[in-house]
């Protein structure tokens, strides 16, 4: 019986670490695919979006027949709520990846700006970075590693900020239409990290059983250094 029921833990659990695993490979396509004008490449990822829906969902559903069938109690109770509120959370990033696909097959046949082009490769490989170690962290419950997750998504916020600079300095109307879905598209890229760092939030609780540890962190890194100007 508990043979059983670890094995239908294992089996919640590594299906969650796999679509983390492909969230991240659909968002590097999505951003490929806006960079490049591939009109394509976009159309499968949001016809492809339905697959992460069932996905996610199958978790949920899983997750609450074990609860309601083998009755878990601590430390497995919560990595079961943790499988579900992960899995929640790598839904909205597979959403957000599709929204940058939609941005891509809207400005496939026109081009702007290089420089935002190149932001948003550039900040599309710190995405891919911060998913890579959410992924890390949570299959090898590798807590320094999720301490590590606002570090890593900080870069990211500054390089979102700096898209608004650049679109300030436009003036030709076309160019400003094609910069703004750029602009969204990089909102996506920095809402898909902040999941990640959610996802993280959890991972934490999972491994220590205490909450808010990311937020301490995150806390600590935003804060001035005493007696520097």
């Amino acid at each position: 019986m508990r043979e059983n029921f670890n094995q239908q833990m294992a089996i919640v659990e590594a299906e969650v670490v796999d679509i983390i695993r492909d969230v991240g490979i659909t968002t590097r396509k999505a951003t490929e695919a806006l960079v490049n004008g591939d009109a394509v490449a976009a159309d499968e990822i949001i016809h492809g979006d339905v697959v992460f829906d069932e996905r996610c969902v199958g978790i949920e559903e899983r997750v609450l027949e074990i609860i309601a069938t083998q009755f878990p109690v601590a430390r497995d109770l919560r990595l079961l709520q943790s499988m579900a509120f992960i899995a929640m959370h790598e839904e909205r990033m597979a959403d957000l990846a599709v929204n940058i696909a939609k941005a891509a097959r809207r400005t496939a046949h026109r081009k702007g700006p290089q420089t935002l082009c190149d932001l948003i490769q550039a900040q599309g490989n710190l995405v891919y970075r911060v998913i890579d170690a959410t992924r890390e962290a949570l299959e090898n419950r590798d807590l320094e590693l999720t301490l590590k997750l606002p570090e890593l998504d900080e870069p990211i916020d500054h390089l979102y900020k700096q898209f608004f600079r650049e679109l300030s300095r436009l003036q030709d109307e076309e160019s400003i239409d094609w910069a703004s879905s750029m602009v969204l598209a990089a909102r996506y890229l920095e809402r898909i990290a902040d999941n990640a760092v959610d996802i993280g939030e959890r991972i934490a609780y999972l491994i220590t059983g205490e909450r808010d540890m990311l937020d301490e962190v995150s806390n600590d890194t935003n804060e001035e250094p005493i007696g520097e100007e």
